[in-house]
């Protein structure tokens, strides 16, 4: 791990998650990985997505799903996050992104509550 990542780690307060959905029939996603899955680093003091990766064979919409979910506030509500994939990701996969992102948050957000780790 480089110098500038543990330095990041050790001043902020961030979580992975990570969430998982049926990739739809029919596209390269299903036939390369089967399922869609997304990680996502979340600061716990602002709730913000700090990074994301997703199971996308391309690596233009990988950095285009991180570019698109990157700095957004959860604090808004995911119900914006949702709609801000669905207005800029045109894909027959969209739904299952969503679906994975969703998982992802619930999971956040569960865990959160039970977590020892506070803002």
């Amino acid at each position: 791990m480089g110098k500038t990542t543990e330095t990041y780690i050790e001043n902020r307060e961030t979580v992975m998650v990570s969430g998982y959905a049926p990739a739809p029939r029919g596209t390269s996603m299903h036939q390369q990985f089967g399922y869609s899955g997304v990680i996502l680093e979340i600061d716990l003091c602002t709730d913000t997505l700090v990074a994301a990766e997703f199971t996308f064979v391309t690596s233009l919409a990988n950095d285009f799903f991180a570019r698109l979910v990157q700095g957004y506030s959860l604090k808004n509500g995911p119900e914006g996050l949702y709609d801000r994939i669905r207005s800029r990701c045109w894909t027959p996969s969209t739904e299952a992104i969503i679906a994975c992102v969703r998982v992802a948050v619930q999971r956040y957000f569960d865990t959160r509550a039970l977590s020892t780790i506070k803002s």
